[in-house]
C-alpha cells in the first residue's frame, strides 16, 4: 500500500482528529491537575498565589501545546525523535556550564520567564529516541549484543550527565524508563537479570565507599539512605522530613481533617509542602479515601494508556505510548513511596499536582504524543 493511500483511507483529517483524541486520558490528567491546584490553594493558606495562579497558566498552556502535538502526524515526530534527543543532551550540557543553583543543586536554565529544567525534557526525548529506534532495528537484531550496546549508551550519556548536577531521583527514572522500553521492544530477559546483578554490586560499593578518597554520593545522599533506613535515630534533623510526612499520614485517617484543616501543612511541620511532599498534605486533608482516589486516576491513565498501544499496529507508536506510560507511573509511584517511607527521599515531584513548571510542561508534551499516536494509528 502505498504513503498517499494508507493516509487518504487511514488517517483523519481537519476537525475528525478531535473526535479521535483519547478524552478519556484528557479528563484525568484535568482531573489530576484540579486535584494539585486544590492542594496549592490549601499549602497556602487559601491563596491563589504565590503557586495555584501560575500552575493554572502552565496546565493551560500544556493542554494547549497537548492538543497542537496531538494533531501532528505520528511520523513527523518520529523523524524528530534523534533531533529532540540531540538537544535535551545539549541543554543538559549548557546546565553544566550556564546551570542555575538553588538547593544545593544544578539543574535549572535561567530563560528569564521560567526556569527550564532540561532533565525533564530528556525523559521524553530518550523514550523518543528509544522507539525510534527499535522501530528502524528489525525484530532478529534487538537482542544482539552490539545492538542492545547501542541504547544503552543512549541511556548513560544524559544519566551520567543528571547525576553530576546532582539528581539522583532524575537518574534513576531516566534509567528505568530506558530499560522499561528496552524490555517492551523484545531485549532478552538475561541482560535485564545481568544489570539487576550489577546493581546490587553497585549499591554494595556505594555503601562501601562512604568515607573514602572514592566516595561515589555525596553526603547528603548518604544522610538521606541513613534517614531511609531509621528516620528515628535524628528525628529533629535528617529525619525530620519523613517523620513530619508520615504524622501527616497517619493523622488524616480515613477522610481526613477536611480542606484546608490539616495541622502539618498549616502549621508549616511538613517540608516541601508544596512539591514534592504535596501527596502528604492531600492525604492529610482527604484521608486514605482522597490518597487512594488519586492513586486511581493515575491508574486509569496508565490503562488507557496500555490499551491505546495494544491497538496500535505502529512500532513506533506503541513502544511511545508504553514509554510515557511507564515514565509517568515511575514519576507517582516513586514520590509516593518516598513520602510513605518505601523509599529514600529522592526529590521527584509528584506529577500534575506538585508545584512546578517543567515537570507538568514536559508531561502534557509527553501525552501529546501519546494523543498523536493514537490520532493517528491504522483505523
Amino acid at each position: 500500500m502505498s504513503y498517499l493511500e494508507y493516509n487518504t483511507r487511514y488517517v483523519p483529517t481537519g476537525f475528525r482528529k478531535l473526535l479521535y483524541l483519547n478524552w478519556p486520558i484528557i479528563i484525568l490528567l484535568a482531573a489530576i491537575s484540579g486535584a494539585g491546584f486544590l492542594m496549592l490553594y490549601s499549602v497556602a493558606g487559601g491563596s491563589a498565589t504565590p503557586w495555584m495562579e501560575p500552575q493554572m497558566k502552565r496546565f493551560a498552556a500544556g493542554m494547549a501545546m497537548m492538543l497542537v502535538i496531538a494533531m501532528v502526524p505520528i511520523w513527523f515526530w518520529r523523524n524528530m525523535a534523534a533531533l529532540a534527543y540531540l538537544i535535551s543532551l545539549a541543554l543538559l550540557l549548557a546546565v553544566e556550564f550556564f546551570g542555575v543553583t538553588g538547593m544545593g543543586a544544578q539543574r535549572w536554565i535561567d530563560l528569564g520567564f521560567m526556569r527550564l529544567q532540561p532533565s525533564e525534557l530528556m525523559k521524553i526525548g530518550l523514550v523518543m529516541m528509544l522507539a525510534a529506534y527499535y522501530d528502524w532495528l528489525p525484530l532478529k537484531k534487538v537482542s544482539h549484543p552490539f545492538w542492545v550496546l547501542v541504547p544503552l549508551v543512549f541511556i548513560a550519556l544524559p544519566t551520567l550527565l543528571v547525576l553530576t548536577q546532582p539528581d539522583l531521583g532524575t537518574s534513576i527514572l531516566l534509567v528505568a524508563g530506558g530499560g522499561a522500553v528496552m524490555f517492551l521492544a523484545g531485549v532478552h530477559w538475561a541482560y535485564f537479570a545481568t544489570v539487576i546483578v550489577a546493581g546490587v554490586g553497585a549499591v554494595v560499593a556505594v555503601f562501601e565507599s562512604r568515607g573514602t578518597s572514592w566516595q561515589l554520593i555525596k553526603d547528603y545522599q548518604f544522610r538521606r539512605i541513613d534517614t531511609f533506613i531509621d528516620p528515628s535515630n535524628d528525628p529533629l534533623g535528617a529525619g525530620y522530613h519523613i517523620t513530619q510526612a508520615k504524622i501527616a499520614l497517619g493523622s488524616g485517617g480515613w477522610t481526613g481533617r477536611g480542606f484546608m484543616q490539616g495541622t502539618q501543612s498549616r502549621l508549616n511541620f511538613l517540608p516541601e509542602k508544596h512539591t514534592d511532599f504535596i501527596f502528604t498534605t492531600l492525604a492529610e486533608e482527604f484521608g486514605f479515601i482522597g490518597a487512594f482516589a488519586l492513586l486511581a486516576l493515575y491508574a486509569l491513565i496508565i490503562v488507557f494508556c496500555i490499551a491505546s498501544a495494544m491497538t496500535n499496529k505502529d512500532r513506533f507508536a506503541a513502544l511511545l505510548t508504553l514509554g510515557v506510560a511507564m515514565t509517568f507511573f515511575l514519576y507517582f509511584a516513586v514520590n509516593m513511596s518516598m513520602v510513605m517511607g518505601l523509599a529514600p527521599v529522592v526529590g521527584v515531584p509528584l506529577p500534575l499536582v506538585s508545584y512546578g513548571g517543567s515537570a507538568m510542561l514536559v508531561l502534557l508534551i509527553a501525552f501529546g504524543l501519546v494523543q498523536s499516536a493514537h490520532v493517528h494509528k491504522p483505523r
